[in-house]
């Protein structure tokens, strides 16, 4: 156990860093000057090239990389170059949003895709079966800007229970207000999110139908759907379990364009804004954030899967 975990872990380790040279090199790429932005068009090169100096642009790529990277690793995402504030102060500030905001529409997705998935595979062949495959593949098509715009036509304007956009000045200090104004925005994405899932459940569930532990059990007197349910559904737990990983991803991306429709002050607001104004400290560590989150879920779906999962250990 202590063998595999060093193993992912340094694989963990690598793929962030494999991830920071990217996200480095490709900021670079982009065009305008980041310096000239912050001295305003009234200033003269000099002026431009002194502040480049200052914010330490014009140093080599490989010095700038090897400054950030090490303040990563003190535990230091770096300074805006635009307002001097710490990035990581604010991306902890702005998580307060996107966090609960993921966890909400997560929770809404599995509490879609779960039992309305197996029952989609229970039902398989009848009219309610039908229905629900396609109302599944229908919803998993629909974009989600679109989707947020009818849920605020739906609860917002014509009945009226939820606000339509922002979030409440005083945060979490008013946790019913905060919930209201995430609810929707989690609806949207957990929607989406949860017709993909829930059509990954239907076909795992029929797989699991078809194994022999699941005949056995109905050839002793069970049902065919009582056997599918006591001995067929908790192996599809592993499935699962990889595939939450991938809709986490999801998730983020979602997150980042339900934040602007609904005006949310999250991350994905934020990176938006910062990539538009080309603060590069902020948006590196932005995404570098964001891609280290993916990568850790990743390697606890790994985990679980090898704690949970015999056939895993023994091959390990």
């Amino acid at each position: 156990m202590i063998r595999y975990l060093l193993v992912r872990g340094a694989l963990l380790i690598a793929g962030l860093l494999v991830s920071s040279v990217l996200i480095f090199l490709t900021l670079r790429v982009f065009p305008g000057d980041v310096a000239q932005l912050i001295a305003g068009t009234q200033a003269s090169p000099a002026q431009v090239e002194q502040l480049r100096e200052s914010l330490g642009l014009n140093l080599p790529l490989i010095t700038q990389y090897a400054d950030w990277i090490g303040g990563i690793f003190r535990g230091d995402l770096g300074t805006s170059l635009l307002s001097g504030a710490s990035v990581g102060e604010e991306l902890f500030l702005k998580a307060q949003v996107t966090v609960p905001l993921g966890i909400m529409a997560l929770t809404i997705a599995l509490l879609i895709a779960v039992p309305f998935g197996i029952l989609a595979a229970v039902l398989r062949g009848r009219a309610g079966g039908t229905v629900l495959s396609v109302g599944a593949q229908t919803l998993a098509a629909v974009p989600v800007v679109w989707a947020g715009m009818m849920l605020v036509v739906l609860f917002s304007v014509w009945l009226g229970w939820l606000p339509p956009q922002g979030f409440p000045r005083d945060g979490w200090s008013t946790p019913g207000k905060a919930i209201e104004a995430l609810l929707l925005p989690a609806l949207t994405i957990g929607i989406v999110e949860g017709a993909m899932l829930m059509r990954f459940v239907r076909s795992a569930t029929l797989q699991a139908a078809g194994q022999d532990f699941v005949r056995t059990a109905a050839a002793k007197g069970l049902t065919r759907n009582r056997a599918l349910i006591q001995h067929g559904i908790p192996a599809v737990g592993l499935s699962i379990i990889t595939v939450l990983g991938l809709q986490v991803a999801g998730i983020i991306v979602g997150s980042v364009v339900i934040e602007q429709l609904f005006t949310l002050p999250g991350i994905g607001r934020m990176l938006v804004a910062d990539v538009g104004t080309r603060d590069l400290i902020k948006v590196q560590s932005e995404l570098l954030v964001l891609t280290g989150f993916v990568l850790v879920v990743g390697f606890l779906v790994d985990l679980a899967h090898h704690l949970i999962d015999p056939r895993q250990r023994e091959a390990a």
